[in-house]
């Protein structure tokens, strides 16, 4: 019996259930997935009509497996833990004491320069395949990267700022609407680049294409960055990756014991994870942004139905090449020698929880960002 790590459901109809030591997906008399419990990590649901039972609902949660459900369109939209992962207390008072302090501030300054700096390593690293094929794309690529580290290094500065040092304005509320202009700014010249790079030639004689090939727009219909509700295959597969990251970013924080609803760039409100809409932004490019371009640039089709949904088929592709990326490795210093060493995305994910918790408890001068290489 193979070893499933994250085991995917995506066929309407489907019913899980637990038999023995394994959890067992099946449709009408067939027999779909057959996962051992001792390997198992996550349960993602990705589907409409499937059903579970409550045994298998059980055996997840006192073996620590959250249940994930993401909708067709991307929407990560309920999770299900046990109860005892919830149980922290210091770690969440001391969550909700920073947001009026500076160590809140600096904490979402933190997250949005490694969004940007993630973006624009991004881009070198699609430019590098361009640089003799495609020289106008090139630069195109290179000066939208630069103009987004210029931006964090404005961060950087911005840490300290007479204000801010003196506490005269030193929280997150004092700074929001300028913090998130910077990111924004920033971030359509992200999807103003990569754009750029979709609508160039290609070569259409060659039998196969490289990862940094470009494509055409007319390939995708991708006209920008378009968030939940888009139909065009490009943003569909990016909205659904992201869907996916949502329910790891949320099991890192409650392992980690923070509370996804508390967060800081992020505005609160009422059933909004705030949190983890921060501690998103810096893994966005590096695991979503990097596997859909990857994917598209190799001419794999995001096909759709007649309402413009992606198909089960493509979900299914896309749910798997999300884990693969998860587990492919990047250089990380987890300790405080600054010595980096090769660890796979998922424990990174893991580790920059960590982080968190322990910069918000005063255990960490700062919270370093994971930017990753190019």
């Amino acid at each position: 019996m193979p070893i499933v790590q994250n085991l995917i459901v995506e066929e309407f109809g489907a019913f899980v259930s637990k038999h023995s030591e394994r959890l067992i997906v099946s449709k009408g008399d067939e027999k779909l997935i057959q996962a051992p419990l001792l390997h198992l990590e996550t349960v993602l649901i990705a589907s409409n009509g499937v059903a579970i039972s409550s045994d298998a609902v059980r055996e997840c949660a006192e073996r620590g497996i959250p249940i994930h459900f993401v909708s067709g369109s991307g929407n990560a939209y309920a999770s299900m833990y046990s109860s005892g992962l919830t149980g922290t207390v210091l770690t969440r008072r001391a969550q909700l004491q920073a947001f009026d302090t500076v160590r809140g501030l600096l904490l979402a300054i933190a997250f949005a320069q490694g969004k940007l700096s993630n973006q624009a390593n991004f881009l070198k690293y699609m430019s590098k395949y361009r640089k003799e094929s495609a020289p106008e794309i090139f630069e195109i690529l290179r000066a939208a990267a630069e103009k987004i580290l210029e931006t964090v290094s404005d961060l950087e500065k911005m840490k300290t700022l007479p204000e801010v040092l003196s506490g005269e304005r030193a929280t997150i509320d004092d700074w929001r609407f300028e913090l998130l202009g910077m990111e924004g700014r920033a971030a359509q010249t992200y999807w103003d680049a990569l754009k750029c790079a979709l609508l160039a030639n290609h070569h259409p004689e060659r039998e196969s294409r490289q990862e940094g090939d470009d494509l055409r727009q007319s390939e995708y219909g991708w006209q920008g960055r378009e968030g939940r509700g888009a139909r065009d295959p490009i943003n569909s597969a990016l909205n659904y990756g992201y869907g996916i990251l949502y329910s790891q970013i949320e099991r890192a924080l409650v392992l980690a014991g923070l509370d996804p609803y508390a967060g800081f760039a992020h505005v609160d409100r009422p059933g909004k994870p705030s949190l983890k809409f921060d501690a998103i932004e810096e893994f966005r490019a590096p695991i979503v942004d990097r596997m859909v371009f990857g994917l598209a640039n190799k001419g794999v089709k995001f096909e759709q139905d007649e309402r413009g949904y992606l198909t089960e088929g493509t979900r299914k592709l896309l749910a798997e090449k999300f884990f693969e990326r998860m587990e492919s490795t990047e250089s990380y210093s987890a300790g405080n020698t600054g010595a980096k060493k090769s660890f796979p995305l998922r424990l990174i994910v893991q580790m920059q929880a960590r982080h968190i918790a322990t910069y918000l408890r005063g255990e960490r001068d700062e919270y370093v960002p994971f930017v990753m290489g190019w």
